[in-house]
């Protein structure tokens, strides 16, 4: 009786063992049902450029979807507003300044360090990231990965793969990383769930867009947004900045005006049908219009930011229809019954606001960023989240969905309570943290952080630009009126710094506690 006792405690032990440890929890359990994740990033893609956030103008059908079949946040935002950083924070539920990735091009994204993909792993998931990555790495806790070297190019890309090889694809980048991303789910094992990352490049600067949607939108004339013409009064760091569409964007390089081959790598890359349609676009009929503006003397500024929202916008519409292929294939695998599905965008973007192409600034255009989720059986179909979030929740949501105990070392919140209609034991946040710093290459906007309300923002901006500004965005959404200093917004103020101040402590800014005491 005593060796039966002891060899129930030892098959009883060596389960548990088994049953902690992820790795084995498919051979225990080929049956596992738990959700799988697909969470499709793009690259400053606009919430202003999707149709179900309001736009009249863009068409986005299937991303749209999302919204209908899910959820739509209107209250998401980023914790630093540039490409690099955001991927970071996806990864590791943590602001730049704890995950080591502040800056592109001077900062190398540790990626043996604690993110989503390794827990996952460990937990019984099949991990993959397909598209753009770059955060100067290889990706680690992927059990497949394959990504373009840095920003990647529009047109026959170049992709390093996880088996180690380089390899070139013929095509427009959206549809390679669509089709790369359905074979990898039709060859994945079947007996484990899956959280597949898609990484879009689109609708990053320079707007190429696909060869079907070149003129997509040339005979639509696009209303210049109200702050347009902004002065940039009583805003140092505004004024400052070097990304206007009047002074910064390149006829040549950005509008493929008198094409400048030598900086074009998409154009350097083309097969010589690819060459021949689009030197027949733009070497043709855009550089045509160019000329017979000059010879009119017409608004030069105005025609600049029509040409950008249309190559823009037709960029875009690549991305909404590989969406469309994706939810396609899940609904004809069966797949669609238990997938979450995510789009977001790695930051909001300017379309012409205060005149503007590009993000970084806490203002709302790019401190914004689209998020809509379909979580079968969980979201409400056609719901509407508007408490603040930030994409330091991403991580924990996954981890949340996939039954994984959430680190204590990540900075965010899982979104479940707020996609189930579930009260949560805590009360959710009031105010969201923000901290930029990469200065002064590419687009001078000065390093600054702050923080913001549902009603009010404040933002600290330091280095070459020592200034604070407040914004009251019920009265003034625009963010037009910089109301810092202004004795009826002192009480507003003094509360509004001590709870950045808190903030800039919870989640160990070291930097921004640094500047608030040195110069509260």
């Amino acid at each position: 009786m005593k060796k039966v006792n002891t060899l129930l405690v030892a098959v009883a032990a060596s389960m548990a063992i088994a049953f902690s440890c992820g790795a084995f929890r498919s051979q225990l359990n080929p049956l596992d049902d738990r959700p799988n994740i697909i969470f499709i990033l793009s690259d400053d893609h606009a919430y202003q450029a999707i149709s179900a956030y309001g736009s009249k103008i863009a068409q986005t059908p299937n991303i749209d979807r999302l919204a209908k079949e899910g959820a739509l946040f209107r209250n998401m935002f980023v914790t630093n507003s540039i490409c690099g950083p955001s991927r970071a924070t996806l990864l590791t539920g943590k602001y730049s300044h704890l995950n080591g990735f502040r800056n592109n091009g001077k900062d190398v994204f540790d990626s043996r360090q604690q993110t989503f993909a390794t827990l996952l792993q460990k937990n019984g998931y099949q991990t993959a990231w397909i598209g753009k990555w770059h955060l100067g790495s290889t990706p680690v806790g992927f059990d497949y990965w394959k990504i373009p070297p840095g920003q990647g190019h529009y047109y026959n890309p170049d992709f390093i793969g996880s088996a180690g090889d380089t390899v070139r694809y013929e095509g427009y980048i959206t549809e390679i990383i669509t089709k790369l991303s359905l074979d990898w789910l039709d060859t994945r094992p079947k007996d484990q769930p899956f959280v597949l990352v898609v990484g879009e490049k689109a609708t990053h600067r320079t707007w190429v867009p696909d060869l079907q949607d070149l003129g997509r939108f040339d005979d639509t004339e696009f209303p210049l947004p109200e702050n347009f013409t902004d002065d940039y009064a009583g805003r140092l760091a505004a004024a400052d900045q070097d990304m206007s569409i009047r002074k910064t964007m390149n006829l040549a390089h950005d509008l493929k005006v008198h094409t400048d081959y030598k900086r074009n790598v998409n154009y350097n890359r083309f097969t010589p049908a690819q060459k021949k349609a689009f030197s027949a676009y733009y070497d043709g009929k855009i550089t045509k219009e160019w000329e017979a503006l000059k010879a009119k003397g017409g608004d030069v500024t105005y025609w600049k930011y029509q040409r950008y929202m249309r190559d823009y916008m037709s960029t875009a519409a690549s991305l909404d229809r590989n969406v469309g292929k994706i939810l396609d294939y899940l609904d004809r695998t069966g797949l669609a019954k238990n997938t979450v599905v995510v789009y977001s965008s790695d930051q909001g973007f300017y379309l012409g606001e205060h005149g503007w192409f590009d993000k970084r600034f806490m203002y709302e255009e790019s401190f914004k960023t689209p998020f809509l989720m379909r979580y079968p059986g969980v979201t409400r179909p056609g719901s509407v989240v508007d408490e603040l979030a930030i994409n330091i929740d991403w991580a924990p949501t996954i981890l949340d969905i996939a039954g994984t105990p959430i680190p204590e070392a990540v900075q965010g919140k899982s979104l479940l309570p707020l996609l189930s209609g579930k009260t949560s034991k805590a009360p959710w946040r009031k105010q969201v943290y923000y901290h930029y710093y990469e200065y002064p290459l590419p687009h001078r906007v000065s390093p600054h952080f702050g923080i913001r309300t549902e009603r009010y923002k404040l933002i600290r901006f330091y280095g070459p630009r020592d200034a604070w500004e407040l914004y009251d965005l019920r009265k003034d959404p625009h963010e037009m009126d910089n109301r810092y200093g202004r004795k009826e917004m002192e009480n507003v103020v003094v509360s509004l710094k001590a709870d950045l101040l808190d903030m800039a402590r919870n989640y160990r800014d070291q930097e921004a506690v640094k500047i608030l005491r040195n110069g509260f």
